[in-house]
């Protein structure tokens, strides 16, 4: 059997849940199965029966998260010779001709869903090709049990059509010591002491307004200094956010230290006290999986994907009660038994999912269209 996938968004989208997606996914997939053969597709390149991840491709083309999806549309891709083709990233890019079946990842339907909350091109290609791309597919993967009902109820596909599979928390997500972990964090972006932490994105979905409301609701009650570290590269729509933390009052409370590289990510969760993901809504949520996977507790909402994915490895709060994330944060952080237990827990959960797992039922998906031949 011979396999295509378009792994553009291994790079062109890396360090985005989309991007770690395709990464270890082809990785993993290298790594697994030497009976079929593989034609990675990536800018400018193909490598067909090799290990995509070592070439130089990887360390040779930078490009702008902005313009993934553009570049996507605008730089089709014709498979040849393969007998099953795949297309990870929502299945945009799927080409209008084919020659084999084909399959498609389809992550969530957010445009459809909180269409305010994604930029306007993403929203015009997601919105234009996901008809198209649904009623032409053979078979469609998505991330979740929630995102493959939000397919059934808003497309109207047939359940039989659909493969849940789940993502997993790379490799490098594992408890590091936390002397270590606090000593990095501290060396480089100058945070020592103990701290809440948040990472994942800057949409709208996220919620972040009401974390920060939730924090000055606690943070004078707290029997020790604690801080609200969160991360990600500033943006025009961060003054909002400065003008909140100005008037709740936060002061020097909460840090934003910018962009943190993927190889930094274990060390700021394993210096967090506590890791809060209070998003309105995820197809799988891959920040509060890497959080447990590094033993941090960790709250999410209890809405969307998220009680799914996270199950008893973390609390779960309803994201419009400011009072319940707040008596959530508080009880974590002053209650060791607590944070200890939900600690054991997480990793527990962890635990329980691989990208190599990822990998092999991926494999299986392929399996079964050439067997309907």
């Amino acid at each position: 059997m011979k396999v295509g996938i378009d792994s553009r968004a291994a790079i062109w989208y890396r360090g985005t849940g989309m991007g770690t997606y395709t990464y270890q996914l082809i990785r993993n997939i290298y790594l697994i199965d030497k009976k079929n053969e593989y034609n990675f597709y990536l800018p400018n390149e193909r490598f067909f029966g090799t290990d995509p991840i070592t070439s130089g491709v990887f360390q040779s083309i930078s490009q702008t998260k902005e313009r993934f999806w553009e570049m996507v549309v605008a730089v089709g891709i014709e498979p040849m010779d393969m007998d099953v083709y795949h297309v990870p990233q929502n299945g945009i890019g799927l080409p209008e001709k084919k020659r084999c079946p084909t399959v498609v990842t389809v992550h969530d339907l957010i445009p459809y869903i909180l269409p305010e909350t994604v930029g306007p091109n993403y929203l015009e290609i997601f919105r234009q090709e996901m008809p198209r791309i649904l009623s032409e597919t053979q078979a469609i993967i998505t991330v979740s049990e929630h995102s493959k009902k939000d397919l059934v109820r808003l497309m109207g596909i047939d359940p039989d059509r659909i493969t849940v599979i789940y993502e997993a928390p790379e490799s490098t997500y594992k408890e590091i010591r936390p002397e270590i972990a606090k000593a990095r964090i501290a060396n480089k972006y100058g945070i020592s002491g103990k701290f809440v932490l948040y990472l994942g994105g800057f949409s709208p979905r996220k919620n972040i307004p009401n974390l920060l409301r939730a924090f000055a609701k606690i943070r004078a009650d707290l029997p020790e200094t604690v801080f609200l570290v969160i991360v990600g590269r500033h943006s025009p729509n961060f003054a909002a956010l400065f003008e909140l933390v100005e008037k709740l009052g936060l002061g020097d409370s909460v840090i934003f230290p910018g962009f943190a590289p993927v190889q930094d990510l274990p060390f700021l969760y394993n210096a967090a006290s506590l890791f809060v993901y209070p998003s309105f809504y995820e197809g799988f949520g891959l920040p509060p999986l890497e959080a447990m996977a590094c033993g941090t507790p960790t709250i999410i909402a209890n809405c969307s994907s998220l009680p799914e994915i996270a199950d008893k490895g973390a609390k779960s709060v309803d994201p419009h009660d400011i009072d319940a994330i707040a008596k959530a944060m508080f009880e974590v952080l002053t209650k060791d038994k607590v944070a200890a237990d939900l600690r054991k827990a997480g990793l527990s959960r962890a635990a329980e999912f691989s990208w190599t797992k990822t990998a092999a039922q991926t494999i299986k998906v392929y399996q079964s269209l050439m067997a309907n031949r």
